[in-house]
């Protein structure tokens, strides 16, 4: 391979990494890591199994040593039967034949089968140790990162791993022992000539390390852009209605297109450099091959081999060449491989904003105390909440007011510790969240978020999700609470109806009514509605008032909402503007004030007020 051919590759994929095709970069490029921190991490991973991978190479020695004796047999069947003619050693020689190829079927099926569940098992364990790191993560690095790349590293990236530590290391053992075994038979054969068979191999390892960089950058590359495609994929299918709605369905086709382009062109740019590495490789083969055999026939016609010895030799020079062919494409695949480990070990490396602690807490009695608490997001500078006070009572219900941006979902978030506060502190029964565990500290809180979550599951499995050990009982009681039992009942299939995905085969008022059922059977001391009836109509969001007043009754309540109407009975009204507390009462007390919810509220009061319950 020529400077000016490496040159053009490296261009093409240094190319790629500035921009794909269309100048656009969707996923950033992993952090690279050297091959050996990379073995260093996963290793650990195989520890449940290594018994099995002792066992499993004790195959994998078996099965070379098998072939270089079924080879041999080439040998003395030339040499006793053919030269001599002599029919008589035929048989013996034929079932020794039979019995090793019988041997060498066992060995590989105890092989491929112990490989591939040790491999297997390995992967069930990684794959399940990254995903719960992701769940372990704070909300801000999902808020950074696109899922459909999250995905693609959970999967695609994961399963190169397995390749690198177990297959990697099975192939580099195999190899090396197939080179010791048909070396050592060479060198048995005739030294001279095992001595001549090798000049070439140093060639063939100056032609692979000129590839190796090569193909490990666009390797890089091509899982990149992976992710990146899968990622402009998720987004678009799961905004798939605005996308027809709009009639954006061809800019998203070139959009997903643009990412597939960039992949192809980097698998295009590695598959380059394999096309052109076998054929220079293989005319090194064959150069050895002409000085060997031009040396054995050399050696034959002097008497000083025979002709069965000379054709064994060039088996096994050709089956040596094999595994210094497979070491070296073990190589590429290993650099191949650690492009997916990269960027697993990216993720990995994240830690979570906020450190578990180590008090636990029992059932709370209630109390909630925001003791001038400022904070602001990971790179921003202005904080989104600054000095905010205020207090809940056991069974209080305070409402946070204010317009969007004012802060109301950002104290959420430091109530459930998703972040903590950079000043201040929140705490529970007298006690800072930063000391409980995250576990105990959310066992105790009961959530209606504004955009209601339900799992492709059926009708009980998201009722039942707020509490796993639930009795059918306990869930038909909780969806009677939440006034949800009749229409669940006039379903085809009642409680195990599924709900599809996000809930689309239910209503918006169906969603927030089975939502409620969930909180209920979780029967929390803390309840935190977030804009609970957001989204929902005036004929479904009154439907929902009376299964939230069950809810919220004995419980210590904080409601999130910009709407005033759904504000008027809490016990304190908390108005917040910029991330600043600027009133604070009643509403009663707000509206004589005059001030900025008197004015706000003013705007939103219909001219006949009906009974609206917070919420």
């Amino acid at each position: 391979m020529g400077p000016f051919t490496q040159m053009k590759i490296r261009e093409r994929i240094r190319g790629l990494l500035v921009a794909g095709p269309g100048g656009e970069n969707i996923v950033a490029a992993a952090p690279p890591v050297p091959i050996r921190e990379i073995f260093r991490r996963f290793w650990p991973f195989t520890k449940p199994y290594r018994k099995w991978m002792a066992l499993s190479l004790f195959f994998i020695a078996l099965s070379p040593a098998i072939e270089t004796l079924m080879i041999w047999m080439f040998k003395v069947i030339v040499d006793d039967v053919l030269v001599p003619r002599d029919f008589s050693a035929f048989i013996p020689i034929a079932a020794a034949y039979f019995g090793l190829t019988l041997l060498a079927g066992i060995v590989g099926f105890f092989d491929d089968y112990l490989s591939e569940w040790v491999a297997g098992r390995f992967l069930l364990d990684l794959r399940a140790h990254f995903f719960g790191h992701l769940h372990g993560l704070s909300l801000g690095f999902f808020d950074r990162r696109r899922l459909g790349d999250v995905l693609a590293r959970l999967t695609g990236d994961v399963s190169t791993i397995e390749s690198f530590v177990l297959s990697g290391v099975a192939d580099l053992i195999s190899n090396v022992l197939r080179l010791i075994f048909f070396t050592c038979a060479l060198f048995y054969i005739r030294w001279d000539l095992a001595l001549v068979s090798l000049i070439v191999t140093p060639l063939i390892f100056m032609v692979a390390r000129r590839c190796a960089k090569l193909i490990k950058e666009a390797s890089r590359e091509r899982r990149r852009r992976s992710g990146s495609t899968i990622a402009v994929a998720e987004e678009s299918l799961a905004n798939n209605a605005l996308v027809q709605a709009y009639n954006r369905q061809g800019s998203e086709l070139e959009r997903f297109q643009r990412e597939n382009r960039a992949a192809f062109e980097a698998s295009m740019a590695s598959t380059r450099i394999r096309a052109l590495f076998s054929p220079l490789v293989g005319m090194i083969e064959l150069l050895g091959a002409i000085c060997v055999l031009g040396f054995g026939v050399w050696l034959l016609t002097k008497a000083r081999l025979t002709l069965g010895e000379l054709l064994v030799f060039m088996t096994f020079m050709s089956r040596m060449y094999g595994p210094i062919r497979g070491l070296i494409q073990l190589t590429n695949s290993i650099y191949s491989a650690s492009a997916g480990a990269e960027r697993l070990i990216e993720f990995l490396d994240e830690e979570p904003a906020v450190r578990d602690g180590t008090k636990t807490l029992g059932r709370a009695r209630g109390d909630i105390e925001v003791d001038g608490v400022t904070f602001a997001y990971p790179g921003h500078e202005l904080p989104a909440v600054e000095d905010v006070s205020f207090a809940v009572e056991p069974g209080q219900t305070v409402a946070l007011v204010g317009a969007s941006g004012a802060g109301k979902s950002t104290l959420v978030k430091l109530l459930l510790r998703f972040y903590d506060p950079g000043a201040g502190a929140i705490r529970i029964d007298g006690q800072d969240l930063r000391e409980l565990t995250l576990e105990s500290l959310r066992d105790n809180v009961a959530l209606l978020l504004q955009e209601t979550l339900v799992f492709d599951a059926t009708i009980r499995e998201n009722i039942a999700y707020g509490r796993p050990d639930a009795t059918d009982e306990e869930v038909e009681a909780a969806a009677r609470a939440a006034d949800a039992h009749e229409f669940i009942v006039a379903m085809p299939d009642g409680y195990a109806t599924s709900v599809g995905q996000k809930g689309r085969r239910l209503s918006g008022g169906q969603r927030q009514r089975i939502a409620i059922a969930r909180a209920m059977i979780r029967d929390a001391p803390f309840l935190i509605l977030d804009e609970p009836t957001t989204g929902l109509d005036t004929e479904a969001s009154w439907r929902v008032l009376e299964p939230m007043r069950r809810l919220m009754s004995g419980r210590s309540t904080l409601i999130i909402s910009h709407s005033l109407m759904t504000v008027r009975e809490a016990d304190l009204i908390v108005v917040l503007e910029d991330g600043r507390v600027v009133e604070r009462g009643t509403h009663a007390e707000l509206v004589a004030s005059g001030g900025t919810y008197a004015g706000l509220y003013r705007l939103h009061a219909p001219e006949h007020e009906p009974e609206v319950l917070p919420g």
